[in-house]
């Protein structure tokens, strides 16, 4: 079995995101990792080279394969802001029908900018998420 890239690591949050070319996606970034820290009481770490990540837990497949993995996190794409927020992207539609412009895929989020949503809901799909 091919070994994961994507792990936790020491390499500097705040580099990678001053590393972001759009200002605002930078400071949108920032943001994000307020409310998350804040939700998950656990600081922003890299998980390989371009997912900030949120807490630490295992995820068990059906398979019986154990993975290291984070409880919930973000990154700041070229295209839009993906947001890794299991189980509130699936189960929270009244939610995600109040929150503003966003697309969803298996897990995530994405949003283009965080003054395109509202962040008061995207604070209570990050809660709910969290739980």
């Amino acid at each position: 079995m091919a070994e994961l890239k994507t792990k936790k690591n020491e390499l500097s949050v705040e580099a990678f995101i001053k590393k972001v070319p759009e200002a605002q996606k930078q400071k949108d970034s920032f943001a994000i990792i307020e409310l998350m820290e804040k939700a998950n009481k656990a600081k922003a770490k890299m998980w390989g080279s371009a997912i900030i990540g949120f807490g630490d837990r295992v995820l068990k497949y059906d398979s019986g394969r154990e993975l290291d993995w984070f409880v919930m996190g973000f990154s700041p794409r070229k295209q839009n802001i993906a947001l890794y927020i299991s189980g509130a992207v699936e189960d929270e539609h009244n939610l995600l029908k109040k929150l503003g412009k966003y697309k969803t895929g298996k897990g995530c989020l994405y949003i283009n900018k965080l003054e395109e949503v509202d962040v008061k809901v995207l604070k209570e799909i990050i809660a709910k998420g969290h739980k």
